[in-house]
Parts: C-alpha cells; structure tokens; sequence
C-alpha cells in the first residue's frame, strides 16, 4: 500500500472511529478491566456477603478479553461476567451501535416450555404439576423422578443448575433451584428426555418427556384453586373451606386497587390465603397494598407503621404463601406480612433473595452498559440483614406431600386452611378481628 493511501485510510479510521478502531485498541479489553474495577467497587457490598472471590474472576474473566473478537464475542463474556454476581437483577444493557445484540441461540436455545415442574421432598425429587400431555406418558404429580437420561434426579437438577449458572445470575440457592424445577426445565421444541420414575404407588415405569411449543406448567400453585376471579396479576374466590384466596402472579403499579375487587369478593371470609409464589416482581406502594389489611380506621405499627387503606380493607387473619420464584418487588410485598406483624408465612423456601438498590455502570466503549445491585432492599427485614442474597424466610417450611399431588390437593394451600383454623397467634403480633 503506498504512503500517502495509508494515511488516508488511517485518517478516515479516525474520523469513523467506532467498534472496527476501538478494537484495534484492545477495547474489549479496556471494556473488561473498567466493569472487574466497577463493580468491585460498587458493588463491594453484596460482593463480600455473598463471599464472591473477585479477584479469582478478574482474573478469569481479564484473561477471557484478550480472546474476544468481536461485538457479540463481548456481550457474551460481560453476561457470563455478570452472572458471577449472582444477582438476579443484573444484565448488560445495549446502546445504539449494538441494539441488535442478543443471547447466541445455539448457546442459549429457544427454552420457553416445560410440559412438568419439579419439587423437593426431603431428598428425592417429585413432579410436581404435569401438564394433559405428560399425563398421558405416564409423568403423573407425586410421581417421584428416580433419573433424568440415566442421571439421578438430585444429580441431574444440579448439573442443570450449574449450566444455568454460566450466563444467568440467582441471588441464592434456592433461587437457582427453584428456577431449574420450573421454568429452567424448558428446551427447545422437538426434545425428548427418558425418565425413570416411581408412581405414588410405588410402581417403577420409564416414560418420554416431550417439549412442544405452549405445552407448559404456569408459575404459582402446584394445584391452583377452580374458578377463580380476576385479572392476570391477582386471582381470587373461595376456598370449598370457605376461606379467601387470592393469588398475587405479579406487583404492578396499582396492585392496592386491584386487591380492592378481590377483598369485596372475600373480604367476610374468616381467613385469606394470600398465595405469591411465583411472582413475577413489577413496582407499587406497599403502604397502599398493607393498608388494605388494616382494619378501618385504625393504624398498624409494629415493625412499621400502616394506616388502613382502600374501600374494603381486612381485618381478620391471613396466611401467606411463597417460594424459591419469588422475586423483586413480590419479596417486598409478601415479605412486609411477616416482617411487619401481619400475617404467618410458610413456604417451601425462603423466596428468591432478589430484591436490591441498582446502578448502571458505563463503560468506555459505548457499547454495553452494565445493570447491577450495589446493596439490598428492605433492610430491617432478617434482623437488620434486608433481603438481597438472603430472601424472606418463612415462619413454617412445608414441602409438597406425594399422595396429595397425586390427588390433586395443593399441599401448603391445604396447610395454609389448617392454619387459618388453628391460628398461631403466638408467631403473629397482629391480633385478628
């Protein structure tokens, strides 16, 4: 190339400037170092009490940039970075040169559907919901799952886990778990997974789990109540108990009005059940929705203080419900029940442990932007502790019964009625009216 068709090429490289020069400047790199120092900084908080080892991924993740080739090359080390973290929040933001920028398919899949859920009972794992079409190979709820390809079950889910864990981060290990038994169950359409099971009868049967396109298990009950009322963020009716039931999917930013409906329906019933699993978080005032439980007129103030709200509100007991699946703005909402006085909670597991303070971070490049939690939500709940990294925990922990999958029966809503017959006032400071 001649001297003067150098300069010219050079000259218009950096007038263009963008990601072809910036590479020749090792801007994956820069890119890398700038977001390790970041978020060890920033982010040193949560870093130190989930006991990361930081400087063990700098040094993996600063070696990874120099093999980095291109723009979705980048993207896919910063997620798999990000995920180190284990923040459930967390996730590296496009800006307008890499807008188009996803996940790699073939890394990734089109994992949307998973025709069962799974569940842990004791040490063996169970099926927890099952969808007409698993039913029909024989993959009954209570079944237990002996192996999964020839892999036993408990080892299976975890070796699951651990994959998942590579580009997706879980605030806690129930989180993770959770997340593998119900929607990381999924593949893509067409697969097939041989499965060894043992029925409630204790009989042994090998069956075929197939994943087609809308055959799947919603997130929340294992069994959810019939004819239930509502919208799709807040189901609700009566119990053949005669108790209240609402399902709370998502927290939306009118989530108190949208209670209001759901407490006319049930609001004379001697007890609600206010089941969250599976929620999915959103955003609202928690004063407004609390306040929808304080009786009329009067203030509740133990943790906090709540001024009675709303049209309806309720003043007799309530029992709520959660899971590993609960997240964000769904951990707050239930979790102020228990950590503010109001109500009993059980659950499998503590909820997800994914609610948090976020910042985005720059970086030098433009390109990405990094999304990530530099300290928890709520932090008088867990004796002073808030809730990222830990969840709420539930007054009682209830596991799934076998028999009463297999019967159809929701094995913590039936605790939840117990409960509400037999309130444990001694837990609860509130005192039901």
């Amino acid at each position: 190339m001649r001297p003067m068709r150098r300069v010219l090429l050079l000259v218009l490289v950096l007038l263009l400037g963008g990601p072809a020069f910036a590479r020749a400047e090792e801007v994956y790199e820069k890119d890398v170092a700038a977001a390790l120092s970041e978020i060890g900084k920033q982010c040193a908080t949560l870093i130190e009490q989930k006991k990361i080892d930081w400087k063990a991924v700098a040094k993996e993740f600063g070696a990874a940039a120099k093999a980095t080739k291109t723009d979705q090359e980048h993207y896919v080390l910063l997620v798999r970075l990000l995920a180190r973290l284990e923040d459930g929040h967390a996730a590296v933001r496009t800006r307008e040169r890499t807008q188009g920028i996803r996940w790699p398919a073939e890394a990734k899949g089109e994992r949307f559907w998973s025709p069962i859920s799974l569940c842990r009972i004791g040490k063996k794992i169970h099926v927890e919901s099952a969808t007409a079409s698993a039913r029909e190979e024989g993959i009954l709820p209570g079944s237990e799952v002996v192996a999964v390809e020839g892999v036993p079950a408990a080892k299976w889910l975890e070796q699951r886990a651990a994959r998942w864990r590579d580009f997706k981060g879980f605030s806690t290990d129930q989180h993770a778990f959770s997340f593998v038994c119900h929607p990381g169950l999924a593949e893509p359409e067409g697969t097939k997974l041989a499965l060894e099971l043992r029925d409630p009868k204790g009989v042994k049967k090998k069956a075929s789990l197939r994943f087609k396109q809308g055959d799947f298990t919603a997130l929340g009950p294992a069994v959810p109540p019939a004819d239930l009322a509502g919208t799709a963020d807040v189901r609700y009716g009566r119990l053949p108990s005669g108790h209240g039931y609402v399902h709370v999917a998502r927290c939306p930013g009118d989530l108190p009005e949208q209670i209001d409906p759901a407490l006319a329906a049930v609001g004379t019933a001697p007890g609600i059940v206010l089941d969250f699993r599976g929620n999915a978080g959103g955003g609202f005032d928690h004063d407004a929705l609390m306040g929808r439980f304080v009786p009329k007129g009067e203030t509740l103030a133990f943790a906090k203080s709540y001024a009675s709200a709303g049209p309806h509100p309720y003043a007799g007991p309530v029992v709520v419900i959660v899971d590993g699946l609960v997240v964000s703005a769904g951990e707050t909402a239930s979790g102020q029940f228990k950590e503010d006085g109001r109500a009993y909670m059980i659950g499998e597991s503590p909820t997800a442990g994914m609610s948090s303070q976020k910042t985005e971070i720059e970086l030098p490049s433009g390109l990405f932007a990094l999304y990530v939690s530099i300290g928890s939500n709520k932090g008088r709940f867990n004796g002073g502790k808030g809730i990222e990294g830990i969840g709420v925990a539930p007054h009682e922990i209830v596991e799934h019964d076998p028999a009463q999958l297999a019967a159809g029966v929701d094995t913590l809503i039936a605790r939840a009625v117990a409960l509400l017959a037999d309130f444990p006032a001694n837990k609860v400071p509130y005192r039901a009216r």
